[in-house]
């Protein structure tokens, strides 16, 4: 693994091209304020949609699990944001074709939608939907490329340090986990750019910004310098090693999808949104500055 002192400075800007404003969307949707209870659709047009995704939901059930279970099947297994969108598209296409009748042949009625990517459960933040084939296509090779900007907040255990990692992912680092390769030239190629935000005593608060887009890229990284997320079960640890501490009381995963951005699929346009910390990850920010990080119960 490289750990180099080096960050990457980047630019962070918003475009909502006028021709897909049929939502009426004001400039204050591109700060929202994640819900711990419910997603928020960040933005929507015929061709996309944005969704600020809450902790404790999943984005999209996994293939197998699909071919297992079958459709009919899967009305008993947990919701997950792509079975909730669709209502949620149908719900805001109606409230604007009343408000706005005039509109009505502007906005489709479709509201079937595909993720593109998908963030794990207990993370939350910003994810991506495409609403036709085109645009599936267009932003998954944009997401092949290593062309979308992701950046993400994290609350860590211990002194982060500002820096470029990069390694070679493999499914099994030799404890049945994923992680990076000890084998020169095994694996694929994984790349994370750190920030220090701010310093909260023996917890950091840290920026990553993704040049690659690996499964669970950030939590691997973080853990394997030391540092691993404040709630994290699985790659808190060395390979065949013990767990590392974590007194800081996290009732789950602190770990934020803040910024999303890629080329508009319809107009290649940039297009950016950020997305606040939630509830959990600010009350846990308060209590680590105050030196008194809230504990778990039972503990």
């Amino acid at each position: 693994m490289k750990f180099t002192n080096a960050v990457v400075a980047y630019t962070r800007f918003s475009i909502l091209d006028p021709r897909f404003s049929i939502l009426n969307l004001q400039s204050s949707i591109l700060n929202l304020q994640s819900s711990m209870t419910r997603p928020v659709v960040a933005y929507a047009d015929p061709h996309l949609v944005v969704v600020d995704k809450p902790a404790g939901l999943t984005t999209m059930r996994h293939r197998h699990e699909a071919a297992e279970f079958g459709r009919r099947a899967q009305r008993f297994l947990p919701t997950t944001l792509a079975d909730l969108l669709p209502g949620m598209l149908g719900a805001l296409a109606a409230k604007k074709h009343r408000k706005h009748k005039k509109e009505k042949a502007a906005f489709p009625g479709r509201s079937r939608a595909w993720a593109v990517h998908r963030l794990d459960k207990d993370t939350s933040g910003l994810v991506v939907f495409a609403r036709t084939k085109e645009a599936e296509g267009k932003l998954g090779r944009e997401f092949r490329a290593h062309t979308i900007e992701r950046c993400y907040l994290a609350i860590v255990r211990g002194q982060a340090q500002a820096g470029r990692i990069e390694s070679q992912f493999v499914e099994d680092r030799g404890d049945k986990r994923r992680g990076s390769s000890v084998e020169p030239g095994v694996g694929m190629r994984a790349v994370t750019n750190v920030r220090v935000v701010e310093r909260l005593g023996d917890y950091t608060l840290v920026e990553c910004r993704l040049e690659t887009g690996r499964t669970h890229q950030v939590r691997i990284h973080l853990g394997e310098t030391g540092t691993p997320i404040c709630g994290e079960h699985v790659y808190d640890r060395p390979p065949h090693g013990k767990p590392l501490p974590d007194a800081s009381g996290a009732s789950r995963l602190m770990l934020h999808a803040a910024s999303l951005g890629f080329h508009h699929p319809a107009t290649g346009k940039w297009v950016q949104w950020r997305s606040r910390l939630p509830r959990d990850m600010e009350e846990l920010l308060r209590q680590l500055r105050k030196g008194r990080p809230k504990r778990q119960r039972g503990s």
